[in-house]
């Protein structure tokens, strides 16, 4: 599944800035160091938006193609901040095999926003997910969080319309 970039607005601050700087500058030199450089910047940011790609980019001398190449080929990398709701839906075997591909869907449809996206409003994210341990309450899906398990279809716009 390919991720995609949402249209959030970037709010970045100058103290993020700052300890970005501190972690590039930590590994400068380091063989192999951006991996960890992305991954401190997705915990400084809690996403990899193009502008920390940027910033990454000219401050090590790796191009930002590069960048953006790994940021977007590890699923550990997220290119859109989770929602004030982030819903994740499990698609592991036994979720997937139990119908959570139909979840999902739903998921998506209910709230107008495509898997791997955030809504444009910050409001709600949806992301597909791998196993989260919870294979007996199969199929499942979590808001900020909270785990909902043995779900239908059916059960979804019940559930959303808690955090609606």
């Amino acid at each position: 599944m390919k991720k995609k970039l949402t249209t959030v607005v970037f709010r970045g601050t100058p103290e993020q800035e700052a300890k970005l700087i501190e972690v590039i500058d930590k590994y400068k030199g380091v063989a192999g160091a951006t991996m960890p450089i992305l991954q401190e910047a997705q915990a400084i940011y809690g996403y990899l938006p193009i502008e920390v790609q940027k910033i990454i980019a000219q401050r090590t001398g790796i191009s930002l193609e590069e960048i953006y190449g790994i940021v977007s080929f590890y699923a550990q990398f997220k290119l859109n901040p989770d929602g004030e709701v982030a819903v994740a839906v499990c698609l592991g075997t036994a979720c997937y095999v139990k119908g959570s591909g139909d979840i999902i869907e739903e998921v998506s449809r209910i709230l107008g926003v495509p898997v791997g996206s955030t809504s444009a409003d910050g409001k709600y994210s949806v992301e597909a997910t791998r196993c989260i341990g919870a294979c007996g309450l199969a199929p499942v899906l979590t808001i900020n969080g909270e785990v909902y398990g043995r779900l239908t279809k059916d059960d979804i716009a019940g559930i959303l319309a808690k955090y609606m």
